[in-house]
Formats: C-alpha cells, sequence, structure tokens
C-alpha cells in the first residue's frame, strides 16, 4: 500500500479495534471455523461505515489479513513471529525493530504507528498471563503461547521508550547431528561427550548469552540411556529430551499481590522427593546453585546444568558466588570443595564474530584443594577445529567400563 492507503489501513485498523467490543467474539477460540466468517463481518461493517474509501478486491483481501494479525497475532511483527530464519525480535521502542538471522542482527522497515499502538500488544501479551507493566514495575519476563520468551522493559528504566524483545522458540529441535553438520562440534567430540553422559559424569555448560548452551544441553540429553527417570526445572520451558520418562517443571512468578512464586530452588528442593536418576536445570543464576550442587554430591550424578561464563574457570568462581548466596552459614573453602566434589565436566560456548557458536573449550576438573582444570578439547588452529589435547581424562576408567568408550580412538 502507498502512504494513503498505509493512511487508510490505520484508520481501518483502529476502527476495527473498537469495533471488536461490540461484537460477542471469543477471539481466543480463533481455531472455530466461524471466526474468519465472523471477522470478515465485522470487517464489512467498517467499510461501509466508511464510503468513501475505495479498495480494489485485492486491497481488501490484504487489509483483512492485517485485521486478523492485529487482533490475533503480533500486528506488525506478526510476520517476523512466522518466518522460521528469524531466531529473534527486539523492538527499541515503535519506530526501530531488528531481527537476528542466522547469528547476524538486521533492521527492519517495520515500525509500529506510536507507542500507544506498541503499548496495545504488549497489553496482549501480559495481560492473560495476570502480570502487568507499571512505572513501578518496569520490567517483566512472559512468553508467547508458543513458547518464545519474552522481556519488556519500560520507562523509567528505558530511556528510549517501550522496550519488547522476543526470543522465539524452536519448534524444531536440533540434534548433535544438526549440531556437527553446524560446525558446533565434530563426530570425535559428540563420541566422547556421549560417553561422559552414559557414565552419568556431572556436567556444566558455560557460555556467554545467546552461545547455545541450552541448544547444546537439549542435544546431549538425546544420550541419556532409556529407563532412567530424568527432572528437567526451567524457568521457560525450552527443554524436550526424546525420553519417555521425563518430568518437565516450571518456575512461577508471583502475582500481583507479590505472592505465589515458584523458583528453580523451589522446584530443586522438591524434585530430591521425586525419586530422579538424572536432574537436570536449563539454567542456574542464583541461591539454586548451593542445591544443584548438594544434588550431585548425593546421588544425582549424571545431573546437567548451564552457566552464563565467559571462559570455565570464571564458570566454577561464578558457581562459588552463587552458592554463597544461598547459605549465610556456608564458607567460601566449603562451597569450594563441594564444587570440585561435584562437577566432572566443563563444556565451554563461544559465539563466534560471525554469528556461529561453537565448542571452545572441555576442560575436566580436577579433584584438588583449588580449581584446577584441565583442557582436554580445545578450539584452536587456521581452521577453527576443536581438537583433543591427548591429556588422558582422569575419568577415563569410569569412561570405558560404563561407557565401553576407548580413549586411544582419538
Amino acid at each position: 500500500m502507498d502512504n494513503d492507503l498505509g493512511s487508510v489501513r490505520e484508520n481501518i485498523l483502529k476502527q476495527v479495534s473498537e469495533k471488536a467490543k461490540e461484537f460477542p467474539v471469543d477471539f481466543s477460540k480463533h481455531d472455530d471455523l466461524n471466526f474468519r466468517r465472523r471477522v470478515e463481518a465485522m470487517f464489512k461493517t467498517v467499510l461501509r461505515e466508511n464510503r468513501g474509501i475505495m479498495l480494489s478486491h485485492g486491497q481488501q483481501e490484504e487489509l483483512l489479513s492485517d485485521v486478523i494479525s492485529y487482533l490475533l497475532g503480533l500486528g506488525p511483527i506478526d510476520k517476523l513471529l512466522k518466518d522460521p530464519d528469524v531466531t529473534e525480535i527486539m523492538v527499541n521502542g515503535p519506530k526501530q525493530v531488528y531481527i537476528e538471522k542466522e547469528g547476524q542482527l538486521h533492521l527492519t522497515e517495520v515500525t509500529f504507528r506510536d507507542d500507544e499502538h506498541l503499548s496495545y500488544f504488549i497489553e496482549k501479551i501480559i495481560s492473560p498471563l495476570g502480570r502487568r507493566i507499571t512505572e513501578f514495575e518496569p520490567y517483566v519476563d512472559a512468553r508467547l503461547p508458543d513458547g518464545s520468551r519474552v522481556n519488556i522493559v519500560r520507562s523509567p528504566v528505558s530511556s528510549a521508550g517501550q522496550i519488547l524483545t522476543i526470543r522465539k522458540f524452536s519448534h524444531r529441535v536440533l540434534t548433535i547431528e544438526d549440531l556437527i553438520r553446524s560446525g558446533t562440534l565434530d563426530e570425535i567430540t559428540a563420541e566422547f561427550l556421549k560417553a561422559c553422559i552414559v557414565a552419568r559424569l556431572n556436567i556444566l555448560i558455560s557460555g556467554g548469552a545467546s552461545s547455545g548452551k541450552t541448544t547444546l544441553l537439549n542435544a546431549l540429553g538425546a544420550f541419556i540411556p532409556d529407563g532412567e527417570r530424568v527432572i528437567v526445572i526451567e524457568d521457560t520451558k525450552e527443554l524436550r529430551f526424546p525420553k519417555t520418562h521425563t518430568i518437565y517443571m516450571e518456575t512461577r512468578a508471583s502475582n500481583i499481590e507479590g505472592k505465589g512464586e515458584i523458583t528453580i530452588r523451589h522446584l530443586l528442593r522438591n524434585s530430591l522427593h521425586m525419586r530422579p536418576d538424572r536432574i537436570i536445570v536449563g539454567e542456574v543464576r542464583s541461591d539454586e546453585v548451593l542445591d544443584m550442587i548438594q544434588a550431585m554430591n548425593t546421588g544425582h550424578d549424571g545431573s546437567m546444568t548451564t552457566l552464563h561464563a565467559n571462559s570455565p574457570l570464571e564458570a566454577m568462581d561464578r558457581l562459588e558466588v552463587l552458592a554463597l548466596m544461598g547459605s549465610v552459614n556456608i564458607s567460601s573453602e566449603v562451597a569450594k570443595r563441594q564444587i570440585i566434589s561435584a562437577v566432572d565436566l566443563v563444556i565451554h560456548m563461544a559465539r563466534l564474530p560471525g554469528g556461529s557458536r561453537k565448542i571452545t573449550q572441555i576442560d575436566q576438573v580436577l579433584k584438588e584443594e583449588e580449581y584446577n582444570l584441565q583442557d582436554i578439547f580445545v578450539f584452536e588452529g587456521e581452521e577453527g577445529k576443536l581438537k583433543p589435547t591427548g591429556k588422558l581424562p582422569i575419568f577415563y576408567i569410569k569412561l570405558k567400563n560404563k561407557a565401553n568408550y576407548t580413549w586411544e580412538n582419538i
């Protein structure tokens, strides 16, 4: 549509949104066969009330499609949500929308009419969840019905107005084979990690934001042997293991009155009463680390989690700080001993300048008094490959006996 038609579109959409309040239509039941018919009737009513507007049949169909997106979806960014190549959508106020494709950021031509227009769709996201965003509660985490994660920030925290960030939920679970094809790791490394999981090593996946930690954890979950009871704990469900005996639990934010919050730590403590063989935590970021470490040390070996950190050694330091947050009665020395005893392997992920995500280090945790990590695989060389260092893992006998893994194959 040209500029004139664009203004017509905005005018019609505004009238339709008002008309929707008068129509007895339950838009939550949009799969009903009568839904499109009712929306068409509402749309034609608005067109009849605007007799001076002349639109071709094609223009009417295009506008009707916009109306449906306006009523059901998220308006201007609806097409971005449906684009399988878009992994993240970043709305920096009404006039600037960025997307991430193949690890690269791109500025789009998509805009909202004004801040009020953007507010309309933000309310559509958070209202069904019983959430709100105000001057006194200027940021909120939420999710879309398809599982996509949403973060919303407004003033006074943001000087650019309302900021909406959507990390899209991938309906296709990437397998180890997919990660091998994309160059995240190679077959030799994959076989080693499979043996580590079968042998029930406790594994920590570290890395920066959007480095692929959750994707790798999801792929590694396929190596967990059948017949084990796995408890998966997350803030928002992202992990999907191809195992029949997997229990998924999610946290819950507090309600408007500030009550009813269920944290990762609550769920971790409860999971210990559920007879788990392994406990998988999507990400540790707070005082639940202490409970995770204690679970690893008390019979729930083979557990895995992820953590934001810039290196494997920094990951160990962060674990200690977070563990100390979990109890005022634990000393730094005790926390350090618990962590060294619990964690067997640290897999570090990095997002390279070109946007690709790689495993850059796989380190074993030596069971000594201080943090001492030893590289087993490192990312090096002009070709940028993950290569074994030749160091024999201290848990090699466990790999050989429990997973029939032969180190000489490397």
